[in-house]
């Protein structure tokens, strides 16, 4: 199960190094004696740039109080917007960054709801299929709990057996590729799937990702520049070393909201250990595997053993919540929704 394509190549006309002006001749006569001399034989040494730039900059930080002012002034401006934009997810509580209001997240998904309709729009199954009805039916159940039902939901389920898929687009577009409800095999599975991926939209993960390009540039262009490297050098940096762990950090945080979410509304979580079980075999009999820090989203096995640890807080939410009605925790998980995280302990 993966989840809405996700924009992550970052602009490489953004990413090309700028140069400053040369300093003075003493640090350039300087660099000269050391990096200029010859081999032996006559073979002149190579040039490095990158440490001319250091050398400029330390240059200007101790010559240039205007320099120093400058860029304490940005370094200042930088952590007061990070401050004044962190906030809470909701139910976990974890702290983030995020400066992407909810209208500018549902407003930037639409064009991406857009394409997927253009796509796929001539596969979408008709309201009436046993499939759609099914989705429909689950969704039904979960959209009270989350507290998002000023939502315009919609739901797609595209027939595509080969593709094992379901993804939630801001604003309440649902798509659902019809290979996955195999593996799902019961309700209680196809709910594991379905409150996964409205989490991510509860916990507006696709602003936060938004959100991480003004951190992620800037850092970019830095390194281009001091240390003279190509703009993909240092998007491939960052992507392996802040973006995919964030992204497999908010996996994670969903499977733990979604697991909650289901059992608020008396699926069975357990049925959440089974879908994954299921989808690691289909990984092993496809023989492809990709090794968890290379990918966006956890391993199978440590998404099932986190599952495992999360089971008895899922499973106390059930019994609190009366489910020979259905319905007696959905309240509690709306005012814990509501309260976005002021509290970490919400239970």
């Amino acid at each position: 199960m993966t989840l809405s394509p996700r924009s992550s190549l970052l602009p490489r006309l953004l990413l090309r190094p700028s140069t400053l002006p040369r300093p003075p001749a003493p640090i350039r006569t300087a660099c000269r004696q050391q990096w200029g001399s010859r081999f032996p034989g006559g073979q002149q040494r190579p040039q490095y740039n990158h440490f001319n730039r250091v050398k400029q900059i330390q240059y200007l930080w101790y010559n240039s109080p205007g320099f120093r002012y400058g860029a304490g002034g940005v370094g200042v401006g930088a952590v007061g917007f990070v401050g004044w934009n962190l906030e809470r997810v909701p139910v976990t509580g974890r702290l983030r960054f995020n400066c992407v209001s909810p209208t500018s997240e549902v407003s930037m998904a639409q064009q991406m709801y857009e394409q997927v309709l253009e796509e796929y729009g001539q596969r979408v199954l008709p309201a009436s299929h046993p499939d759609s009805k099914l989705v429909h039916k689950v969704l039904d159940r979960l959209i009270p709990a989350s507290g998002l039902q000023d939502q315009q939901w919609e739901v797609h389920v595209i027939d595509d057996k080969e593709q094992k898929n379901a993804f939630v687009v801001p604003g309440g577009k649902v798509f659902v590729f019809s290979g996955i409800l195999q593996t799902c095999a019961t309700e209680s599975g196809l709910a594991a799937v379905l409150s996964h991926e409205i989490a991510h939209t509860l916990a507006h993960h696709s602003s936060e990702r938004l959100s991480q390009l003004f951190i992620v540039l800037p850092i970019a262009l830095a390194l281009s520049f001091v240390f003279d490297v190509s703009g993909q050098i240092s998007q491939t940096a960052l992507e392996y070393a802040y973006m995919r762990p964030g992204s497999r950090k908010q996996e994670s945080e969903a499977d733990h909201i979604g697991l909650l979410m289901m059992a608020s509304v008396c699926y069975d979580p357990k049925e959440a250990v089974g879908l994954w079980q299921r989808m690691e075999e289909a990984e092993k009999a496809s023989g492809v595997s990709v090794p968890q820090f290379l990918s966006t989203h956890p391993s199978s096995h440590n998404r099932i053993d986190m599952l495992r640890g999360w089971l008895p807080e899922a499973e106390e939410i059930g019994r609190r919540s009366e489910c020979g009605t259905v319905g007696g925790y959905v309240d509690s998980f709306q005012k814990a929704v509501g309260r976005a995280g002021n509290d970490t302990d919400l239970w």
